[in-house]
């Protein structure tokens, strides 16, 4: 039986490896230290450190192993990547964007960095006009290449140990009956009825609320975020 309480000390890299990726997500979440502190055993293992997983899925598991390779043996990423500049996780576009510098902010936790990359994108499948003025219409969102927003959900999801992500974020407003005013709060976007300052008061990093990111504008009202998380191809996710 699985146990994330248990002593992992004497377990070796595979074993360890394998509780990990076999684990419930609680059982996960009490592993994620120890999994950081066994960093060069896993490292030793080489690409089969990764071999538990599916490059085209959103397991945070295999995310949060490749963050901790690069926070304490990047050198081992380069038996794990074809190239240092592109991503583990497959990536794909309906209109050809290249998500790799995408999984590098994520892989670096960048995570401001990785937020505007994802806005820029937001833009680009709004169309010219919306990369012209700056930001999206909601009546831009269902014309948006599902594949992609699809692609986004997936990378935040897969580097955030599970917290970040639209999916997340519509998971969490569906506990609240879809009232966002209750939301904002619970995801660190606003407190005590003012809306969090850009960028500078948001928290950048896993230590943030739970759906605290992608951003979204709010300030023209909800309908953008309404009409993202209600795209078909960010519905078929849930």
């Amino acid at each position: 039986m699985l146990s994330g309480s248990s002593s992992t000390t004497s377990l070796s890299a595979d074993q360890l490896l394998d509780r990990f990726a076999a684990g419930s997500a609680r059982q996960r979440r009490s592993l994620i230290r120890s999994v950081e502190s066994r960093a060069s055993d896993l490292a030793d293992l080489g690409p089969d450190v990764m071999r538990p997983f599916d490059p085209s899925g959103d397991d945070w598991a295999a995310g949060w192993i490749l963050q901790v390779l690069q926070r304490h043996q990047p050198a081992a990423l380069n038996a794990l990547l074809p190239s240092s500049e592109l991503g583990w996780f497959q990536a794909d576009s309906a209109v050809g964007i290249d998500y790799a510098p995408l999984q590098q902010h994520f892989l670096r936790e960048e995570f401001e960095a990785a937020d505007r990359f994802t806005s820029a994108v937001l833009r680009q499948l709004a169309g010219s006009q919306a990369e012209r003025r700056g930001y999206v219409y909601f009546s831009e969102v269902p014309s948006m290449a599902g594949q992609d927003l699809e692609t986004l959900d997936r990378l935040w999801m897969a580097y955030s140990q599970g917290r970040f992500g639209f999916s997340v974020q519509a998971r969490l407003l569906a506990g609240f009956d879809g009232r966002y005013e209750r939301l904002w709060p619970r995801i660190g976007w606003k407190e005590d009825g003012v809306w969090t300052r850009y960028p500078g008061a948001f928290t950048w990093s896993m230590q943030a609320p739970e759906g605290h990111m992608p951003l979204i504008n709010q300030l023209r009202g909800v309908r953008l975020m309404d009409a993202l998380l209600n795209h078909p191809a960010l519905c078929d996710r849930r």
